[in-house]
């Protein structure tokens, strides 16, 4: 058997152990959040339903025998915008598993703007949904009204709120509550994917079981920023619960300082 690796981390809230690391390009004013044109429309939707789709659900199926439990509870929200959040484990993998826990509704990414640096990549990437954070703040009113319009029109919003990968971990780090205004302040219901990790006979890679859970809802009765910060740890909490069915740690991760072995037993 392969020895594990190990991995040492000093900030579980800003570390990032990305393959591989990219800088960070200008979003700005200029930066068209929504395109209009139907030509791009077009394009759009071949770059997502016949080429990413198909991609998303083989690499899941023959990478890590992928299994999602819960998709039924997006049933009742077809027509409706939602937002989830999900644990930021996988490269490749955090760009396809939206897909297919929500098909066939539209999944958009919000996605740091790095991911859009790689030279002849942003545009197939923003077809596919990327929906980029700015980098100023003359950007902010055009990326809130994009979130907006892709509630109205009843796509679902994914987001990473731990936002640095961590490959392959399987516990859940702390993450900030700001993401979590947006489906406050739109009324949309919330909802959190958890990937775990189950480990496998044959392949030293590991088997991932998804988890959907929800809907959860902002507490109305509460001023915004204590209804954000009381929906983000309801759904922090129920991540927490989910890992816990873990059994098998592909990574070990340990904090600067200790000697501490992995979660579980090999």
């Amino acid at each position: 058997m392969k020895k594990r690796r190990i991995i040492y981390y000093k900030d579980e809230l800003n570390d990032e152990f990305a393959d591989t690391q990219k800088k960070e390009t200008k979003i700005g004013k200029d930066f068209k959040y929504i395109r209009k044109s139907l030509v791009w429309r077009f394009f759009a939707f071949i770059a997502y339903r016949v080429i990413m789709t198909p991609i998303a659900f083989i690499h899941c199926k023959v990478k890590f025998s992928l299994k999602v439990i819960g998709k039924e509870k997006l049933k009742p929200f077809r027509k409706k915008g939602v937002f989830i959040y999900g644990n930021h484990t996988l490269q490749a993998g955090d760009a396809f598993i939206p897909n297919v826990v929500t098909f066939p509704k539209k999944t958009y990414v919000v996605v740091k703007s790095a991911n859009l640096s790689t030279r002849g990549t942003k545009t197939f990437i923003t077809m596919n949904g990327a929906i980029p954070i700015p980098t100023e703040i003359s950007a902010m009113r055009n990326f809130l009204g994009a979130l907006e319009k892709r509630s109205v029109e009843g796509s679902a919003i994914m987001i990473y709120p731990e936002a640095h990968i961590w490959p392959y971990y399987t516990g859940i780090r702390p993450f900030k509550s700001v993401s979590f205004a947006y489906p406050v302040k739109f009324g949309d219901p919330a909802f959190c994917t958890t990937v775990t990790y189950r480990k496998r006979k044959r392949r030293e890679t590991p088997k991932i079981v998804v988890y959907l859970d929800g809907p959860f809802y902002a507490d109305k009765t509460l001023p915004t920023k204590e209804a954000t910060e009381k929906l983000r740890n309801e759904i922090y909490e129920q991540m927490l619960k989910r890992a816990k069915s873990s059994d098998y740690e592909y990574i070990e991760y340990r904090k600067e300082g200790t000697t501490d072995g992995g979660r579980y037993s090999q």
